[in-house]
């Protein structure tokens, strides 16, 4: 075989790799490009003269293609690089981490333990995003390394990144910048086997996005009892990406911008948009507020060990009434408040432990007990999703968890079933009409995103 034929036969074989390694990227690329370009067509369709009344004529043109020779001598004076990527462990070190890119360079392993720039490749927290290039010998080339920056303040924006390079004189250099993240938008989808999370994780899709899922469908759906098996979801979000690559050390990566999910039958749809004052919330595709004056639990996303009903009280061991719903959550998880208003109380108070009583509009008002912590105090201001404490096990608790109780002028009602039924914020005239033309977009987008899922899966 000639030197031209195996270097086709290389570019062609890193074509495939790439295919190979990449399906579920390549196939939500496509499927999104196809749904802007379907909503595109769809309306200039509405708008163009009829194709039969358009004149028609042949143009016929000889076309002389060119030498494939020239071609392949071009192909075959390119330089083939090899790449591949790793994401450091915890107790890696300079060799361990160059084994697993594939790189046997002794000059390389070195340089990593002896640079101290370098060595922060291999030093400090794991999970660095590391590509190496390397020659056909697996000699080093170049290797970049992707981490969240020192200064805490730009991890949210921005990226470090360090490059090792071998210069022309065979020696290697090290050097670091910051650069700012990318925003990419990605499509997903997944069926309900035993949980939420366990159905996001098998699609790929970010922790951070199935919480914001369950929060925006906290008022159609109580994921704790209304869950079935066969529930099906699709979804739209963006992540932060670092020269094109996922980032996996905020914790905030990952942002709902759409979702469609299917329960027991019953399609529901949420579409994050701002309104006209900046204040964003999720709406349906037909425009209809997802936001409620009342959230539906105090906790981003917990498991309701004890609901508002009779039970065998777990300490006094008699049967009585639970005016309110117990969440199960590690101690220090975050608590929010549910709606706007004013401390009544912050303290210590008998069997519920720290406790907070938070006053609402028209006679409203609720509270949190087994606090671990505090963090408002008496006479202040809350505004909904305000965090004003963590779970504990405070008072007569045998284990962390939140009792959480909705009153209404003094008296204990079901928190579940006053979310549901509190006030929708609803969109004004201008801001619906803006919306619509979103929603429509949107529509396209969870059509591909059900596509790709079921692309993948097969």
């Amino acid at each position: 075989m000639g030197q031209i034929e195996r270097a086709t036969e290389a570019t062609l074989a890193r074509g495939a790799r790439f295919v190979h390694a990449h399906p579920r990227a390549l196939a939500s690329t496509v499927a999104l490009a196809l749904a802007g370009f379907g909503a595109a067509a769809y309306g200039i369709a509405q708008t163009g003269p009829d194709a039969s009344d358009l004149p028609r004529r042949v143009v016929t043109e000889i076309v002389t293609p060119e030498d494939v020779i020239p071609q392949l001598e071009a192909l075959a004076g390119h330089e083939l690089h090899l790449y591949r990527s790793e994401q450091t462990r915890s107790g890696d070190g300079a060799e361990t981490l160059l084994a697993r890119l594939g790189v046997a360079d002794m000059e390389a392993v070195a340089f990593l333990r002896r640079d101290l720039l370098a060595r922060k490749i291999v030093e400090g927290r794991a999970g660095k995003l590391v590509r190496a290039a390397v020659t056909p010998a697996g000699q080093l080339e170049e290797l970049t390394a992707r981490y969240a920056p020192a200064d805490t303040t730009l991890a949210a924006t921005h990226f470090e990144r360090l490059r090792v390079v071998r210069g022309d004189d065979g020696r290697f250099t090290a050097s670091v910048e910051a650069a700012p993240l990318a925003t990419t938008v990605r499509l997903g989808s997944g069926t309900i086997r035993s949980s939420l999370f366990a159905a996001t994780d098998e699609s790929g899709i970010p922790d951070a996005v199935a919480v914001q899922m369950a929060e925006a469908f906290s008022v159609d759906i109580d994921f704790h009892r209304e869950l079935r098996k066969g529930d099906t979801f699709s979804v739209v979000y963006e992540t932060l990406t670092a020269d094109g690559e996922p980032i996996t050390w905020n914790n905030a990566a990952g942002r709902l911008v759409a979702a469609e999910f299917v329960n027991r039958g019953q399609a529901h749809s949420a579409v994050w948009f701002k309104d006209e004052s900046g204040r964003g919330g999720f709406y349906g595709l037909d425009g209809t507020s997802k936001r409620r004056t009342f959230l539906a639990s105090p906790m981003e996303f917990s498991r309701v060990t004890s609901g508002f009903a009779m039970r065998m009280h777990p300490i006094l061991r008699q049967w009585r009434a639970h005016k309110g719903v117990d969440y199960g959550a590690p101690t220090g998880t975050p608590v929010r408040s549910v709606a706007h208003g004013t401390v009544r109380f912050a303290g210590v108070q008998n069997g519920y432990g720290k406790v907070i009583e938070i006053d609402h509009a028209n006679g409203k008002s609720t509270v949190y007990a087994h606090l671990s912590r505090i963090d408002v105090r008496q006479g202040q201001r809350i505004e909904q999703g305000d965090r004003i404490g963590a779970v504990g096990a405070t008072g007569w608790a045998t284990g962390p968890h939140l009792h959480f109780e909705y009153k209404v002028r003094g008296e204990q009602v079901n928190p579940l079933v006053m979310a549901r039924s509190s006030e929708a914020v609803e969109l004004s005239p201008e801001a619906r009409q803006r919306f619509a033309g979103v929603a429509l977009q949107i529509r396209g987008q969870l059509d591909a995103a059900l596509t790709v899922g079921a692309t993948v899966a097969e």
